[in-house]
């Protein structure tokens, strides 16, 4: 691999800016001083350091986030700020992006990814991937929504889900707490789904996508690596 690559897969910059670290001498690749962008380096061999730091290369990334309110589930908006905006410095030069999308007000589990594949089998109706939420709902969810949702909710005049799990946690002062699993990703599903009943999502987090479960120590806006067992279990869905 280039070494001008290598170093911006790594996020230490754009090919332009990591130029500027080669000619500026701040590269070594196994002890000895390297100018050339073109060098050939193995990255499971070769000790590559910037500035005496060493650099890990990794072919792709995974970051689990909590994602908070307010907060749009895209690479870059005009308007608000995205999950890309939230992250190091370092992490926003690694071309990541979000697996799937959590509407602006919805909290919780989000994957980020450079993996297009891993993401493209995640999203796929083909594969069932389950996601889980927590809602809460605007009025009494019933046995009979629990029904309905397990049948098929239609929320267009063309369109009705696919089975879902509807499982209610409780109820206080006319508001529901219930988890809902489902294997798709249209726009405002869930809201949509309850919409359907005469009831409205008043609250929406996120705690599952596959095997994939939000770790609840990370605040919101927090993220962490996936570990090598989180990160086992997802990949088999590559396959």
């Amino acid at each position: 691999m280039r070494l001008d690559k290598l170093l911006a897969n790594s996020g230490f910059g754009s090919r332009t800016e990591v130029k500027q670290l080669l000619k500026n001498g701040a590269v070594t690749v196994n002890d000895v001083r390297q100018k050339e962008a073109k060098f050939q380096v193995d990255a499971a061999q070769d000790s590559v350091e910037v500035y005496g730091e060493a650099v890990v290369y990794e072919e792709f990334t995974y970051l689990m986030m909590n994602k908070p309110p307010g907060v749009v589930s895209a690479t870059e908006d005009n308007w608000d700020q995205t999950v890309i905006d939230i992250l190091d410095e370092r992490d926003q030069l690694k071309k990541l992006f979000p697996v799937g999308r959590l509407d602006k007000d919805t909290e919780g589990l989000l994957l980020i990814s450079n993996n297009g594949v891993l993401a493209h089998n995640l999203l796929s109706p083909k594969k069932h991937v389950d996601k889980t939420y927590f809602a809460k709902i605007e009025g009494v969810v019933t046995e009979a929504d629990i029904a309905i949702f397990r049948d098929g909710v239609t929320i267009s005049d063309n369109y009705t889900c696919k089975s879902a799990e509807l499982v209610i946690l409780g109820a206080e002062n006319g508001v529901s707490e219930v988890e809902v699993t489902i294997q798709e990703g249209k726009f405002h599903q869930v809201k949509r789904m309850f919409e359907a009943v005469d009831k409205q999502v008043v609250y929406l987090k996120r705690l599952r996508m596959g095997t994939l479960h939000l770790d609840e120590t990370l605040g919101l806006g927090e993220y962490r690596p996936l570990t090598k067992d989180e990160l086992a279990a997802l990949t088999s869905f590559e396959k």
